[in-house]
């Protein structure tokens, strides 16, 4: 498999399920975390790697003599000369949209971890190699069995922590600094999802991915402040189902490398309480989910806005990352986000576009227009 973003979390899930298994890697794929991939290389002995900068080559260790890929042209050249059918997308940002789009191009299977890809150009990517990481959208895979033609449904729900100030008298949230926006209450994760689960951006990237995931505009979510509910399914016969299980990536991992190199499925039975997956003890707590405070979560009213012009998510992601990287800077109080987000969506509010190309031309003109208003 090709495994990019070999660094990060997803990466790193990744690779502990391949080790377990013996899985052979043809592709490790990292940024700048040079010493991280070396030990990668020696535990997995990869054909080729990609790393973002041409000028750390020298630091690849000796022992490795495969083929050296660099920056993002690399990557896209990596993934046409591979032999493997599976491509674990686990990049960040923008940058992990051309990556989708050229594995499909090959017919290679998507594990795709890599948000933006569907936020942005969900109509441009064809859904039918797209193997969902997300925890929410491998929830509600599941409860749909995993099935192109699942049981109609009438409504699709997905969960929310809450993050950073969910518990924060409002009055203070505005003027709240980086520091404390990262200090997540349930987990720690990167800086800029942690950010985005604090604004609740996160949450709308995700309502975005399962509408084209599952080709529904009856989408909500809730605060479950355990995070042990990662989705639901109201069917048509007023029958609702969950799905319950610890935060643990390596289970929605697994299932993407299962059906992505078209194993048995009795390979996910090792997956008991002793193993990989700590067993959820369930008893004795109290669950409850709660409606997403919009005073608390202003941008959560976008939501609707969103789902009518799903194409809005290029303007959201664009705006939001430019936003996100003056916030962790310290450029700007965490109140800005969301008013710099909702100028952006207001100023382009009918994006038009059909191919990479067009794409990238929009995302550029709003992230400029973006920094002009930081």
């Amino acid at each position: 498999m090709i495994i990019l973003g070999s660094s990060g979390s997803i990466g790193v899930n990744a690779l502990a399920i391949a080790a377990r298994y013996k899985l052979p890697i043809e592709v490790l794929g990292v940024g700048k975390n040079i010493a991280l991939l070396n030990a990668q290389i020696l535990q997995f002995h990869p054909k080729s790697v990609i790393i973002a900068d041409e000028n750390d080559k020298h630091l690849i260790t000796p022992a490795f003599k495969g083929k050296i890929y660099s920056g993002e042209n690399g990557i896209l050249q990596a993934i046409l000369e591979a032999e493997s059918k599976l491509v674990i997308n686990a990049l960040v940002g923008f940058i992990g949209l051309a990556p989708t789009l050229c594995a499909i191009s090959c017919q290679k299977k998507v594990a795709l971890a890599n948000k933006e890809s569907l936020v942005v150009a969900g109509d441009c990517v064809n859904k039918e190699y797209i193997i969902p990481i997300d925890s929410e959208h491998f929830s509600l895979s599941y409860l749909l069995h995993f099935s192109k033609s699942p049981r109609p449904f009438k409504n699709l729900y997905i969960t929310a922590s809450g993050g950073a100030f969910r518990d924060t008298p409002l009055k203070e949230i505005p003027q709240q600094n980086a520091t404390n926006a990262l200090k997540h209450p349930n987990w720690k994760m990167g800086r800029k999802i942690t950010i985005d689960s604090a604004t609740m951006v996160n949450k709308l990237f995700e309502i975005l991915e399962a509408y084209w995931l599952f080709g529904s505009k009856n989408l909500n979510a809730f605060i479950e402040r355990n995070s042990h509910i990662h989705a639901l399914v109201e069917f048509w016969d007023g029958s609702v189902v969950a799905h319950f299980a610890n935060a643990n990536m390596q289970l929605p991992i697994a299932y993407a490398i299962c059906f992505g190199l078209g194993l048995d499925e009795a390979f996910l039975q090792d997956f008991k309480s002793d193993s990989i997956i700590e067993r959820l003890h369930f008893q004795n707590i109290n669950y409850s989910l709660k409606d997403i405070d919009k005073a608390r979560y202003p941008l959560w009213g976008l939501k609707d806005t969103l789902l009518e012009t799903p194409k809005l998510g290029l303007v959201l992601n664009a705006a939001n990352e430019v936003a996100v990287e003056a916030f962790l800077q310290d450029s700007i109080v965490f109140g800005k986000i969301a008013e710099i987000i909702q100028n952006a969506l207001e100023k382009f509010k009918n994006p038009n576009f059909n191919d990479l190309e067009n794409i990238k031309a929009l995302d550029l003109e709003v992230r400029n227009y973006t920094k002009a208003l930081l």
